[in-house]
């Protein structure tokens, strides 16, 4: 018997336009050609649909034991991509993907048809000449193993669902441009089935973090992109404007302080998954569009929030990866509760020996900071903020087990309450993992003229040419003169958390479509 195409392996295709085709242009020219002579053969080269009984990795499982050789009289009628083929004579081996995975094609000429019709004498030959590599092909048959082992559908009908009229990449992993990866996704989602069960996974650790909080009562709010006044971050916004209204208008670069405006209007429990948009740099951990969560419970505060932050996403991952030990980028990674906690402070003089409750002035806890290797501090006007630096430059990298950070200066933390008992902080803590953050939260500052003092702060700070500051959002203070209850609040970048779970280097591996610069278009001269 002929040899087969196992389901994996990536063999030269036998179709005429990509032996003889000299540019891309020249197989678009041949592939249109073939659907000409369908449609003259009456077969419509854009089918409408297709009933499917049954997934490849449905039919995997299912007749995993069925020994080499044997066939079973079980009907199936599958649909997917021809990812690669091989015809002898009268005989084909095709390898058809769907979504769940791949599964042969055994083809005998004796036996297979066009859709319904009676037996087509030319049918087999139809498939052999004008089929190609990328097409979406539809097929009814029984199963049987090949003598080499490969579970296979023993096609009796067929009918071509969609005619490809560019090739696949014949070697989609050996290309230097990663960009084109991501500028044509959906050719990276064809060929690389990993890519593909990145964005499952995605969708599989949005979902259980919706459900984790639904069971506990959380309701999802839908707030505004749209905003008159951007807040809930230091971030620089994207502008825009409206015609009707005349009026500018801000993309959010958080939903904050609406989702608070929920627990003023009497709502406990809160939270929205959704988008937000920062004009900021792109980097491996950077994307001006991400996705966040945003949860909010009355009557909490942080040390509540870290304990749910912690329990979810253990519980994610089980439910995710079926295991709470992984591995990124090299390194192990146990997220099996109760992660350390400890605070900036406590780190930092860990790292760096410096113990910043011990400075009387700002400049000599500077002269500390240069000797003990801290660079660019010269715009640095505030002990918290030096402290952040050592932080940031110092220790940040090292926290490569989940770890929570708290009590932060209250000079980077302009939403958050002050620290019950430790002056000049406040009661917050942000998740680090691998190195980076993944979660910030705090207990809520809820008095509005300590509130209306930091935003004043940050208007001044606006004046003066921060980009990141904002204005006196004078609405939320009002809602805060209404009274809002002790709350906890936590944000958590769902494309972060997905780039540690997926063991992802980079942030657009986890971003379907991700903001890439424009292509230089060539010169026509």
């Amino acid at each position: 018997m002929a040899p087969e195409m196992a389901p994996n392996q990536s063999r030269p295709d036998s179709r005429p336009d990509a032996q003889s085709a000299s540019s891309l242009e020249d197989i678009r020219a041949a592939r249109l050609e073939k659907v000409q002579q369908l449609r003259e053969l009456s077969l419509n080269p854009y089918g409408y649909r297709w009933d499917t009984t049954h997934t490849a990795a449905n039919l995997q499982t299912k007749f995993a034991e069925l020994p080499k050789g044997e066939a079973v009289d079980f009907e199936v009628a599958i649909a997917g991509r021809i990812l690669a083929r091989r015809v002898f004579g009268k005989l084909a081996f095709f390898n058809l993907q769907d979504e769940t995975g791949t599964i042969q094609l055994y083809l005998d000429k004796k036996t297979v048809q066009v859709g319904m019709a009676e037996q087509d004498p030319e049918a087999f030959d139809h498939l052999k000449q004008l089929t190609d590599v990328g097409d979406i092909l539809g097929v009814k048959g029984t199963l049987r193993r090949t003598d080499k082992g490969e579970l296979s559908v023993n096609v009796r009908e067929y009918a071509i669902l969609t005619k490809s009229l560019l090739p696949l990449p014949d070697k989609w992993h050996g290309l230097t441009d990663v960009e084109k990866r991501y500028r044509q996704r959906y050719i990276d989602l064809i060929v690389n089935p990993e890519v593909r069960e990145t964005f499952r996974r995605r969708a599989l650790i949005t979902a259980g973090i919706r459900r984790y909080l639904e069971q506990r009562g959380f309701l999802e709010i839908e707030t505004p992109v749209l905003q008159s006044e951007a807040g809930g971050a230091e971030a620089r916004p994207f502008i825009t404007y409206h015609n009707t209204l005349e009026m500018d208008l801000y993309l959010r670069i958080a939903t904050e302080l609406h989702l608070k405006r929920m627990i003023v209007g009497g709502f406990e429990k809160v939270f929205e998954i959704g988008r937000i948009f920062r004009n900021e740099g792109i980097s491996t951990r950077h994307n001006p569009e991400f996705t966040s969560i945003e949860f909010y419970q009355a009557y909490a505060d942080y040390h509540d929030f870290m304990a749910l932050t912690e329990a979810m996403i253990a519980e994610v991952a089980q439910s995710v990866l079926g295991t709470q030990q992984i591995t990124y980028q090299g390194q192990s990674v146990d997220l099996s509760p109760p992660w350390r906690k400890v605070t900036m402070h406590d780190l930092v003089k860990e790292q760096t020996g410096l113990d910043f409750t011990q400075f009387e002035t700002l400049d000599q806890a500077k002269a500390a900071a240069t000797e003990a290797g801290l660079i660019n501090l010269d715009n640095v006007n505030a002990m918290g903020k030096l402290l952040n630096e050592a932080f940031e430059q110092k220790v940040e990298a090292t926290l490569i087990q989940p770890t929570f950070v708290i009590d932060y200066p209250v000079e980077i933390s302009p939403l958050a309450k002050p620290h019950r008992s430790k002056p000049g902080l406040v009661e917050r803590f942000e998740l680090f993992v691998v190195g980076r953050e993944t979660a910030n939260g705090f207990s809520e500052l809820t008095d509005p003229m300590d509130q209306r003092q930091r935003f004043e702060l940050q208007a001044a700070r606006k004046a003066a040419g921060d980009l990141e500051a904002h204005d006196v959002d004078e609405d939320f203070l009002t809602a805060l003169e209404y009274g809002m209850p002790p709350a906890c609040g936590e944000g958590i970048g769902i494309d972060r958390l997905v780039m540690l779970l997926t063991d992802s280097a980079s942030i657009r591996d986890v971003i379907a479509f991700p903001l890439l610069r424009q292509e230089k278009l060539e010169s026509s001269n």
